[in-house]
């Protein structure tokens, strides 16, 4: 045990001891199963902790963390498209290549056997960008395209979860690309932000909780995956994350922005909802003719 954290631990035993033995069995397996049985007994039993425990303890709760905040982060962007009608600000691009780079990673972790803590939000994100995906081509006039995107990622999908299909010789090859791919899925974005002067319908919500989400996993990754695949496209993607982020924040009072004061409870001073110029009452010239 850590020194620093002995003299804590000695006092705390007594009263906290009683209780970890006495876990209900679900919460005891739960326990069991994310952080093992060496870390399980150290932490929860012995109340002995130690350093390396400690940290993967921290990872393991970030990483649920990541999974739970995953299941609505991109709500706000599916209402937002809603409500408005409009994909401006929105490439379409840049979500179908995300997705399918979340696809073959979820195949890859799975079938790898990686703690589920540690890619969870995968499944939940592709599925939210499925929806945006549709949403963005059906405002744009495109809905056959719609439907033959949806059905086309069914196939991949079920391709790269049958081993008989697709190897896992073949599944790391493509786990490598990737994470390419889910890098090159933000330059869309970023261009299409740039080009049209603003982000449009583009979520702040989920812009700032992608960055964090990002950055987190780097370090859960480091924490329980030895896998420099995995890691190199976290951290090129927190990069461009990062570029997305500072555009939100640049364009922040731009005409083509549609109100991102108001997704954090502030109220927008001017909002153009997916017009490239926000609406100007017509005010009256002073005239210079002479009455009388």
């Amino acid at each position: 045990m850590d020194q620093a954290l002995a003299p804590m631990f000695d006092a705390l035993r007594p009263y906290l001891s009683p209780l970890t033995h006495n876990l209900p069995a679900p919460l005891s397996s739960l326990s069991v199963s994310l952080l093992g049985p060496a870390c399980h007994q150290t932490l929860l039993l012995d109340l002995k902790p130690t350093i390396p425990c400690l940290k993967l303890a921290f990872s393991k709760t970030l990483g649920l963390a990541i999974i739970s905040a995953s299941s609505i982060v991109k709500v706000p962007q599916i209402l937002k498209l809603v409500a408005s009608k409009s994909p401006a600000g929105i490439s379409f691009s840049s979500y179908a290549l995300e997705t399918l780079a979340y696809l073959i990673s979820l195949a890859y972790n799975t079938r790898m056997g990686f703690p589920f803590s540690t890619y969870g939000e995968t499944a939940l994100i592709a599925a939210q960008n499925v929806v945006i995906a549709v949403l963005v081509l059906q405002f744009a006039g495109k809905g056959p395209l719609a439907a033959a995107f949806v059905a086309t990622l069914g196939a991949v999908g079920w391709a790269l979860f049958e081993e008989q299909i697709i190897g896992l010789d073949t599944l790391g090859t493509l786990m490598a690309g990737a994470g390419v791919l889910g890098v090159v899925s933000k330059v869309p974005q970023i261009w299409t932000v740039y080009q049209e002067g603003g982000t449009g319908q583009l979520s702040a919500f989920a812009v700032f909780n992608y960055l964090m989400g990002s950055l987190t996993r780097i370090f859960t990754t480091l924490q329980e995956v030895d896998d420099k695949l995995i890691l190199y496209g976290f951290v090129a993607g927190f990069a461009l994350n990062a570029v997305l982020a500072a555009q939100m924040v640049y364009y922040w009072n731009s005409p083509q922005t549609a109100g991102h004061a108001g997704e954090i409870g502030k109220k927008p001073e001017a909002i153009a909802m997916g017009s490239s110029s926000s609406v100007q009452p017509k005010v009256k010239s002073p005239t210079t003719r002479r009455r009388g």
